[in-house]
């Protein structure tokens, strides 16, 4: 018999039966904890997959913002500077209507004096061409009738020629009938002389 305050005598058979069902328990609660920390540590892999994609996609779109706020800023500066633009353009065309105006008059008035410049230009032209025409036909008309203006200026150089020389012999003549007629005169007033000597002499 075994006295209440005394532990019971466990048979040795029975001890290693214990400590082999406590054994395969304690495997079977490793291999489960084994298991769990393979999935807690896929998971932690995934989950860290998950948070580079997202930390990836939180940089695309803060640079896409970024982006964005750049662009916007980049438009606003644009049409703040196309409003200046345009309120300065209104200005110079409130500035430049009345000289439109007259820039206008004044080339309605330089259309109309280039219009008659052309017609004059024209006018010219036709007076040219004709002019051209009758210079080409006389050209033509003295080149065809060259050789007998040739020969009437040769006919009328040798015509000038003979009446040259007829006037220096007519002259020549006169010269010679003058001095021929100063002879006779004084011929005759020697005769003259003569015939009063001797009736002189023969009164005597």
């Amino acid at each position: 018999m075994v006295a209440d305050d005394e532990t019971p005598e466990v048979m040795p058979e029975v001890r290693i039966r214990q400590l082999q069902e406590q054994s395969e328990k304690d495997k079977e609660a490793l291999q489960k904890l084994l298991v769990g920390y393979d999935k807690l540590e896929e998971e932690l892999q995934t989950s860290k997959t998950e948070i580079e994609v997202l930390n990836r996609e939180i940089v695309d779109k803060q640079i896409e913002k970024e982006g964005l706020e750049s662009l916007l800023s980049e438009k606003d500066n644009r049409i703040r500077d196309m409003e200046i633009e345009g309120a300065k353009a209104q200005k110079r065309i409130e500035y430049l209507e009345p000289k439109l105006e007259t820039t206008e008059e004044l080339l309605a008035q330089s259309k109309a004096r280039v219009g008659r410049v052309f017609e004059i230009a024209e006018e010219l032209d036709e007076q040219n061409k004709t002019a051209q025409s009758e210079l080409t036909a006389r050209d033509d008309w003295y080149t065809q009738h060259m050789q007998l203006w040739e020969d009437l200026n040769k006919a009328t150089e040798e015509r000038e020629k003979m009446i040259t020389r007829a006037m220096d012999f007519a002259k020549e003549v006169a010269e010679k009938g003058d001095l021929f007629k100063d002879r006779m005169e004084e011929a005759i007033e020697a005769a003259k002389e003569v015939s009063k000597d001797k009736k002189d002499k023969s009164t005597d």
